[in-house]
């Protein structure tokens, strides 16, 4: 009996651009069986999105054009099908999950009325048929109050519950193969571990098999029976989940293995500072008392964003701050350098109270303080060139004294952080996201600061790039003394960079530790189940894990409004209830 579902051969694709063509998919060939799980991995550029929007058809032509290649599914080569034969495919038999569900989901049209269209289109079911089947899909996608959820826009959904609406839109019409393109890149992990195992349930359910594209191989490892490795638009190694893991054969694949960070790895020792002598590590560079920030959301609610938050920070340390989307970790960071005005609390800076100074006076504190910003793409000017983005900063705080003392000293930041200093007459878009990245960085060293505050610095990245940031911002911190409040949902990174850890939930600190400690001894719930939801790189182990969905919403669970640190063990604090 033939079991195959669906067979790409020899598929080549191009896109013309200033009349060159650029081969995206040079030649592939795979197949997909029925009921299982495919992984393609590889990074951004890899042509994995085009290998999967070519299978679907979805590719705008022109610019890009199929050259040559099949792609057989249930005995149809599809490249030779209408438009009009393809619209039945798509939904019924081959379905499509994006990587960011806002683009995706119609933002005028409510979200129950978005998934019965593919069921009244492709099914001929009555409305009230599609409105039954739609809030039973709602429900089997843990998505609670279905009825009242029906009739909502996504605007009011979170990043998960958009993203648990499109797989209840891709499973509508149970099609035999649904493609997953970076499905959970844009969430948290707890979010991301619902996700996956929701997946895992609905092929468990519907016998659907599954085309996983991913850069994230602790995912693989949970979810593929089989992975392909892609490498500029080419497949360099294939082969079963366990082979790839345990036995890599080629370069490329090795080195994707090795740029992961291991949560059940200890972390290497950290080098001393160079200027360690200039360093007073009895005194904290930073102190953070009774930090609130509040945000008015109108009706007379109140979202407490940060809520009494006191920590301190000690000179050439790194600060780890970890939490889900909407624990307040961002706003903490920015709350501290000012960019928002605290509502309550104190910020100290070497003892200087920097929530009490004028304008003028915080002009001159910035000096010591930066950031970093998550988006490499929309921090920088799109109409500046680089000796202009880095040189503002300069020129702001006058620290050059003329053009060539500032072109230098721009070019000795670009070289600082591996970059050439020929990249200083370019533009922003001439940059891959490393690069972009790593000028950010650049930008934020122009001043000489004494303390930055890295805000999600890597999420944006590949990893064997993250890599590559995370050891740049050791390696200045080793050489310039740097002390960091690094601010991550990533924890395995987190454990890497971090002498000690701060885990927030609900504006709040919940735990704070060592980060081996926290890692090897986590005391409050919530860090237990962020630890559990990772996932590890090795399929040994993820296929042991037991995946919980979440069943109640974690407000609920962790109570953590009435609570206070204490110390449980040396260096060790913990959330408990306020006797």
């Amino acid at each position: 009996m033939n079991n195959t579902l669906l067979e790409v051969k020899d598929l080549q694709v191009s896109f013309i651009g200033d009349e060159k063509e650029f081969e995206a998919v040079k030649g592939i060939s795979f197949h997909v069986e029925k009921g299982e799980t495919l992984g393609i991995v590889g990074e951004s550029g890899s042509g994995k999105s085009v290998t999967a929007r070519s299978i679907m058809r979805l590719l705008p032509s022109p610019p890009s054009f199929l050259k040559s290649g099949e792609i057989n599914f249930q005995g149809k080569n599809l490249v030779e099908q209408s438009e009009k034969e393809m619209e039945s495919v798509r939904g019924q038999h081959i379905s499509m999950i994006f990587q960011d569900p806002m683009t995706s989901l119609n933002p005028t049209i409510r979200i129950g009325e978005q998934i019965a269209e593919s069921l009244k289109k492709h099914q001929q079911v009555s409305k009230e048929d599609a409105y039954k089947k739609t809030i039973e899909l709602l429900e089997l996608v843990g998505i609670k109050h279905s009825e009242k959820r029906y009739k909502q826009y996504p605007h009011e959904f979170s990043g998960g519950m958009r993203q648990r609406a499109m797989i209840a839109m891709a499973l509508a019409c149970n099609p035999s193969l649904l493609i997953a393109d970076e499905p959970t890149t844009a969430l948290d992990v707890t979010i991301q571990a619902q996700i996956l195992t929701l997946m895992k349930n609905m092929q468990e359910k519907l016998g659907t098999s599954i085309i996983l594209i991913t850069h994230d191989l602790g995912v693989v490892a949970g979810m593929c029976d089989r992975v392909i490795v892609m490498k500029e638009g080419e497949i360099v190694e294939e082969g079963t989940t366990e082979e790839i893991f345990d036995n890599p054969k080629h370069d490329y694949t090795k080195r994707l293995l090795n740029a992961l960070p291991k949560l059940h790895e200890k972390k290497e020792p950290k080098k001393a500072p160079l200027l360690s002598a200039n360093l007073d590590l009895s005194k904290p560079l930073l102190e953070i008392k009774s930090l609130k920030k509040h945000f008015d959301l109108g009706h007379g609610d109140t979202l407490k964003a940060v809520d009494d938050l006191s920590f301190e920070i000690y000179p050439g340390e790194t600060l780890g701050l970890v939490g889900e989307s909407g624990s307040g970790k961002s706003t903490t960071g920015r709350t501290i350098l000012q960019l928002h005005e605290p509502t309550d609390g104190d910020v100290l800076y070497k003892g200087i109270p920097i929530t009490r100074l004028s304008k003028k006076q915080l002009k001159t504190m910035r000096r010591h303080m930066q950031i970093i910003f998550q988006d490499p793409y929309s921090s920088l000017n799109p109409r500046k060139k680089v000796l202009d983005i880095i040189g503002e900063a300069l020129d702001l705080h006058g620290l050059a004294k003329s053009k060539e003392e500032r072109r230098a000293r721009v070019e000795e930041l670009l070289e600082l952080v591996g970059l050439n200093k020929a990249h200083a007459s370019r533009y922003p878009h001439e940059f891959s996201g490393g690069q972009r990245q790593r000028i950010g960085i650049a930008r934020a060293l122009a001043v000489d600061p004494e303390f930055i505050v890295c805000d999600e610095p890597l999420s944006a990245l590949d990893v064997s790039i993250q890599k590559q940031i995370v050891d740049l911002l050791k390696d200045l911190q080793h050489r310039l003394g740097l002390t960091y409040l690094f601010i991550a949902h990533d924890l395995s990174m987190v454990k890497h960079i971090s002498d000690r850890v701060a885990v927030m939930y609900g504006g709040k600190i919940v735990e704070l530790a060592e980060s081996e400690e926290l890692y090897s001894n986590p005391q409050h719930p919530y860090t237990k189940a962020l630890l559990q939801s990772i996932p590890i790189p090795d399929p040994a182990i993820e296929k042991q894990k037991e995946r919980v969905l979440d069943k109640e919403s974690n407000a609920i669970k962790y109570n953590v409004q009435n609570t206070e640190l204490i110390e449980v063990s040396p260096n060790h604090w913990v959330a408990v209830p306020k006797k």
